[in-house]
Parts: structure tokens; C-alpha cells; sequence
């Protein structure tokens, strides 16, 4: 394949058009440009007609009339029908098979439609270009503390969302800095006008507020029960939907980590967030409210208080209390985002509340989108556990940025495009979204393929082993979240600890200890609070155990540390080699390799200062005789 970059095309979509050659003015449109430029690319046979059926929404259903593809759907539904029947030709040239009949297209037979109706990316860019936790680069449209972007650039992005299934951007950093905060006020119209690059390929915006935003604006308070501040918002509704009329809704962050919200006038966070979503409800918008709220200022001498707990202990309280159009954003784990953690009880336990499912593609904990870790393997397993009904929405932290290849490791596109397969379809198969995704993207060999494809598929696993294995959190640097420190966050205020010394290392989350565990439904409660029984992954998560404790497969804890840091080590210099044989095109070749040379050496430094810690607190030698820098 020839070399690329943005501005011919972007991953998945390298055989559709590398660019359109002007804005469509809707999603028909724009699925009438794609289907004209591929087959002036490639031909079909065939031809490709288009039939609309607003009843279908974002639904579509592919048929054949002789030979002819009729795509037929709703609004949107007939863009997302484009793209699945246009990657699905693509898929198969790559595989030298014909199509399959198109009435198999999508998850099921028939009428092929999303599971979850908000399939949102959170952005944390802020007005000066910046990032926070971003780590490809800078912002895609904010410089200078202004609307800074390249429209070719930003329709590029709005294909890249409707071919995989995205259908909201919230735009600015949850944590809002100034002037982000005039998104809604003197730069809506910039906002506006950024909306409509974006609308014709399905993608709606989202804006994160500020709870204390009506003070900005002379209000002597932003207390919701205040009726002043409740027109307040209802105005400023009213002038926002005036501008952006299929605006989605609101993000809010509150009460957390010194945001401003609804406690500071004690008040509950249902009364905060239903104050909100009475104002944006009349323009159809919905509130979604983060449940990302615990003490970040506990003293580390408190062995009390556990932060898992705090999410069920704030919202358990007030399930049911919140209005139809309040979604609750609760993050996949209880702490954050973290190598390894047990499903966030919230939701599995929030029965009468709209809840949306809170991923990262930005790998804050997870290698920075410089170490290697394919998602779709831990999205499959949270999706097992927690099944697909119970929640309404689900959104992803994004990893874009200004690179050329938008996600900083060629290979971290694979996570958004596999987000927006499992936003659509909740039963995804991790293999198989990692096997299209390759095949899309690049021209290798079958045996090139399944090469590339177990790397990925193994790549989470690898990274724990030489991380923070066996449910160990917050083993990072404090601030930048990279790099190896067992103690850095022990003392910290922010309820990160691993309580290693001499004896024994983990918290005792049982009902004996914390009684976190005594969040979870029986069936799990009874798996994770014995440690005859608890998952090894999750093993230090949950219980407090000496070094000497005999794991299942017979080796003491502080044996399977050790082992699984040398072996982590280990696969990453055989994956190393492995993707040093891949025929990878430039600058692909080149970025990967490069990520992979600094991801040995991080490997290398994780395990020998873990294994050191752990050796100097246990005393214990590795069995095996390997070099442990005592």
C-alpha cells in the first residue's frame, strides 16, 4: 500500500474516497458523494441505490434488486447503511472472497440498527490547543484560546465517526477552563458553524458547562433550588438550541475533584442535575452528569475509607430520583480507569436510573498510546459481566489529537474504531472487530494478518503482566500517570493505595474489611469475596494477602509477581520482533518501531523497580535465580 497521512485518508477508510471534494449539505448527500467516488475508484457491480425511510431512524436495511444494492433507512440511517455496505465490499477485496449477501450486513439479519441511541466521544480539549491526557498531539479545532481547524481536516473526522458508528462530540474538557465556558455564550456562533461541519455525517455536539457558570453572568449564587438560577438556564437553553438546534445535550462534572456543583449549596446531585435537565428538556437535550465523585483530599491514614465505595455511597441513595432525560456517565471500573478493575457496581445496581457505560481511549493508565494495549478484549469483558441491557448511552475519552495518523501510535486508530463497532453493537467480538479493523487498514498477507491480530489481542494482557498484574492500582508516577512508582501515590490524597509492606500487600475490600464487595450482587459478591475463588486478576483488588499465600496453580504471590514482570518483559521483545517482520507501510513502519523500542525499555524499567520493591518488603527471592536489583 502507498504511504498516507490524514490528508489522503484516515485507517479504516484508506478504500473509500481519500478525501470528499466538497461539504454535502446532509447525511443523504454525503452517502450519494461516497457511493459516486468509490465506484469511480473501484466499480461495482452493480449499481447502488438509495431509498429513504425516515420510520427506520438511524436504522438501515440493505437488499439486492437483480443486480443492485438498495440501501434504504432513516436520516442518518441511510449514511451508516453507505459505509457498512461500502467497508463491507472493501472487506471482503481484502479477503478474496465475494461479499456476503447484503442482508446480512450488521449485527444481525434484517433491519440493522444501534443498540445504545448515544454513541458519544468526550473530548478533554481545552482553548490554548492543549489536551488534558492527551497524547496525540494537539487539539484537532481549538489554538490561541480560539476556534483554530481545518475544515477538510474536520469533515474527514465526521466519515471517520459515521463509518463506525459515533454520533455525538462533546467538544470541550469535562474540567471547563475559561473561555471555554463563552462555547455557550459570546463563541456560540463559532460553535455553530463548527456543528454544521459535522451534522451531515450524523454527528451531533455535546458541551460541558460549568455548574457555576449563572455566577460568571452576575447571579449572586448557582444554587439550583434558586429560581433565579433555574430561569437563568432555561434562557441560556433557549439561546443555545436557538444557534445549534440538534445540539444533544449537556456534560457536566460536578462536585468532583474541586469542580464546582450542587453540594456547595447543599444541595443533592439529583436536584443539581434535574435544575439542568428541565432547562435543556423543551429542546430535546439530554444531561448527562458524571458519577465520578470521591473524596480527593483523604488522608492517607484513613484506612477506613475505601474510594470505590464512594459511587454507590453517593447515588445508590438516589436511584430513581433522577428525570427521564438525565443520563448517569459512570466509568466501566470504580476507581480510573485502571489496568485492571472489577465492573463499577453502579452499574449493576442502578435499576431505576438511565445509566451510559464511561470508557477511555486515551490510554492515561494504559501506555499513553505509546505502549501497545488493544481495548476491545477488556471491553468484552466488561460487557460480559455487565451485559448490554441496563444502560442507555455509552461514551468513550477520546485519543485523538493533531498527528498526522490522529491517534499517535498507528495502531491506537484500532480503539476507535473498535469503540464506535461495540457503541453500535454491544456483542461485538473482539477478535473479529480486530481482524476487520486490520484487513481495512492495511494490505498484508493472511499470515501477515493473523500475525498483527494476535499482537493486539494479546497486547492487554501483556501490559498488565508488566505493569501492575493481579489487580495492583495506581503503581504509576504521580501527575503524569507513566512510568513505574509502587509508592509514588501511597501517601497521596487521593485514596490510591496499595498498602504494601514487609507482611502483605492489597486492600481487604471483603465485608471483614471495607465492604466494598458488599456492593456487587450475590452471584459476584460470593465469586470476588473469597480468595479460593476470586479471579487472579483480581486477586489484590480485593483481599490483603502475605507473599507466602499459594496460588492456584501452586506458586506463592510473590513467585507469580515476579514471574509475571519477567514474563511481561519477555513478550513484549517477542512481539517486538514480530511486528519488525510486518511489511507495514511508512510512516507506519517507522512510528511503530519507534513506539516498540520505548515500550522494551518501559517494560524493562517496570520490571526490574517492581520486583525490587516487592523483593526488598517481602525479602523473598525469586526462585528462578533472575536478576532482581535487591
Amino acid at each position: 500500500m502507498d504511504s498516507y497521512t490524514w490528508r489522503e485518508s484516515a485507517a479504516w477508510l484508506r478504500n473509500l474516497a481519500p478525501q470528499l471534494d466538497r461539504q454535502p449539505d446532509t447525511p443523504e448527500q454525503a452517502a450519494r458523494m461516497e457511493i459516486e467516488h468509490f465506484i469511480r475508484l473501484h466499480g461495482t457491480k452493480g449499481g447502488i441505490r438509495l431509498e429513504t425511510d425516515e420510520a427506520l431512524g438511524e436504522g438501515y436495511l440493505i437488499t439486492r434488486h437483480g443486480e443492485d444494492r438498495v440501501i434504504r433507512g432513516g436520516k442518518t440511517g441511510i449514511l451508516y447503511g453507505t459505509y457498512a455496505l461500502l467497508l463491507g465490499i472493501s472487506d471482503s477485496a481484502c479477503t478474496h472472497q465475494d461479499p456476503a449477501d447484503p442482508e446480512e450486513t450488521g449485527p444481525s439479519a434484517g433491519i440493522c440498527r444501534p443498540y445504545y441511541g448515544l454513541r458519544m466521544l468526550d473530548c478533554w480539549d481545552n482553548m490554548d490547543g492543549s489536551i488534558e491526557r492527551g497524547y496525540a498531539g494537539r487539539s484537532l479545532w481549538f489554538e490561541d484560546n480560539a476556534f483554530h481547524y481545518e475544515p477538510d481536516r474536520i469533515r474527514q473526522l465526521g466519515r471517520m465517526f459515521a463509518s463506525t458508528g459515533i454520533n455525538v462530540l462533546c467538544l470541550n474538557n469535562v474540567n471547563v477552563h475559561m473561555p471555554a465556558q463563552e462555547l455557550a455564550g459570546s463563541l456560540l456562533q463559532e460553535t455553530a458553524a463548527f456543528a454544521a461541519l459535522l451534522r451531515p455525517f450524523g454527528v451531533r455536539l455535546m458541551l460541558s458547562v460549568d455548574f457555576s457558570l449563572p455566577l460568571r453572568y452576575g447571579l449572586p449564587t448557582a444554587d439550583p433550588a434558586d429560581e433565579t438560577v433555574r430561569c437563568w438556564w432555561k434562557e441560556r437553553a433557549d439561546l443555545i438550541w436557538k444557534a445549534i438546534p440538534d445540539l444533544a445535550g449537556f456534560l457536566i462534572k460536578a462536585d468532583s475533584e474541586h469542580r464546582p456543583g450542587p453540594g456547595s449549596y447543599g444541595r443533592t446531585h439529583a436536584q443539581g442535575a434535574n435544575m439542568l435537565a428541565q432547562a435543556v428538556k423543551p429542546h430535546g437535550g439530554v444531561l448527562v452528569w458524571r458519577a465520578f465523585v470521591y473524596d480527593c483530599m483523604q488522608d492517607w491514614r484513613d484506612t477506613k475509607t475505601d474510594r470505590p465505595c464512594a459511587a454507590w455511597n453517593l447515588y445508590k441513595p438516589l436511584d430513581g430520583a433522577f428525570d427521564d432525560n438525565v443520563i448517569l456517565q459512570v466509568k466501566y471500573g470504580p476507581y480510573d480507569f485502571q489496568v485492571r478493575e472489577p465492573v463499577s457496581p453502579l452499574l449493576l445496581g442502578m435499576d431505576r436510573t438511565s445509566l451510559s457505560l464511561e470508557l477511555q481511549l486515551a490510554q492515561e493508565y494504559t501506555g499513553q498510546q505509546i505502549d501497545l494495549f488493544a481495548m476491545p478484549p477488556m471491553w468484552r469483558e466488561i460487557f460480559d459481566v455487565m451485559g448490554k441491557e441496563r444502560i442507555r448511552a455509552i461514551a468513550a475519552v477520546s485519543n485523538l489529537g493533531r498527528d498526522d495518523n490522529w491517534t499517535g501510535h498507528p495502531f491506537a486508530a484500532l480503539n476507535l474504531f473498535a469503540y464506535g463497532r461495540y457503541a453500535w453493537d454491544p456483542e461485538t467480538d473482539s477478535k473479529d472487530v480486530i481482524a476487520e479493523w486490520i484487513r481495512l487498514t492495511y494490505d498484508l498477507s493472511k499470515s501477515d494478518e493473523e500475525k498483527l491480530a494476535r499482537c493486539l489481542q494479546s497486547s492487554r494482557r501483556i501490559y498488565e503482566k508488566y505493569t501492575a498484574p493481579l489487580g495492583l492500582c495506581w503503581m504509576v508516577s504521580p501527575g503524569v500517570h507513566y512510568g513505574p512508582s509502587p509508592y509514588g501515590y501511597e501517601f497521596q490524597a487521593w485514596g490510591t493505595y496499595n498498602r504494601a509492606d514487609r507482611d502483605a500487600v492489597g486492600i481487604d475490600r471483603t465485608e471483614k474489611g471495607t465492604g466494598f464487595v458488599c456492593q456487587y450482587p450475590l452471584r459476584l459478591r460470593r465469586l470476588y469475596e473469597d480468595p479460593e475463588s476470586c479471579p487472579d486478576e483480581l486477586l489484590l483488588f480485593f483481599h490483603r494477602l502475605p507473599y507466602s499465600f499459594r496460588m492456584r496453580d501452586g506458586r506463592t504471590l510473590i513467585q507469580r509477581i515476579y514471574d509475571d514482570h519477567f514474563e511481561g518483559y519477555e513478550e513484549v521483545l517477542h512481539m517486538k520482533a514480530e511486528l519488525e517482520k510486518l511489511p507495514l507501510p511508512e510512516p507506519d513502519r517507522t512510528a511503530v518501531a519507534q513506539r516498540m523500542e520505548q515500550q522494551l525499555s518501559n517494560a524493562r524499567e517496570w520490571r526490574d523497580v517492581i520486583n525490587t520493591f516487592f523483593l526488598r518488603f517481602s525479602g523473598a527471592a525469586d526462585e528462578k535465580r533472575r536478576t532482581i536489583f535487591a
